[in-house]
Order: structure tokens, then sequence, then C-alpha cells
């Protein structure tokens, strides 16, 4: 059975289960790996020894969008600030 789905490795966020994700590609959900193994074996109840292979093969990569920074002249923004909030006559 061939899965396919989108690996996210953030090491800067901020919290530690958002820096490693694994999801569907379509729904964006994360996969419940144990459904997935207990639909292989089948519907029969029980205690099951299983071994699961897993291969990774990466498709394409996709960088992380960084976040635009903009410089911003303070000392413009402060003069426009005290010139609104000068009362008019």
């Amino acid at each position: 059975m061939t899965k396919h789905y989108i690996l996210t490795l953030n090491p800067s966020a901020q919290h530690e289960w958002d820096r490693c994700t694994l999801r569907n590609p379509i729904t964006a959900e994360r996969p419940d790996l144990a459904a997935l193994i207990a639909d292989a074996v089948g519907e029969e109840a029980g205690s099951y020894l299983v071994a699961v292979h897993i291969e990774v093969q990466v498709l394409e990569k996709a960088p992380i969008a960084q976040p635009e920074r903009v410089s911003v002249d303070v000392s413009a923004t402060q003069k426009l600030q005290r010139k609104e909030l000068v009362a008019k006559p």
C-alpha cells in the first residue's frame, strides 16, 4: 500500500508537536498510522506482532516561506503621530 503525505520540518516552531508534522496532502489531516496498520492486518480481534516497512521517497521539496521583513523609519512615524495628536482650533 502506498500512501502520500506532506512532511513538514520546522525546528523553530513554537510548539514541539509542530516541529515535525505528517499530513494528508488533500485533507491536511494527520494520519492515524495505527489505523492504517490495522486495516492491513484485518478485522479479527487479537494482538499481533507486526513488521512495518517504511520506505521514504522525497518527491518534491518546497521551502518554508520566510516572513517578509519591512524596514520602517521610526522617526518619520513618530513625527506623523505627533502631528495627529495636536488639537486643531
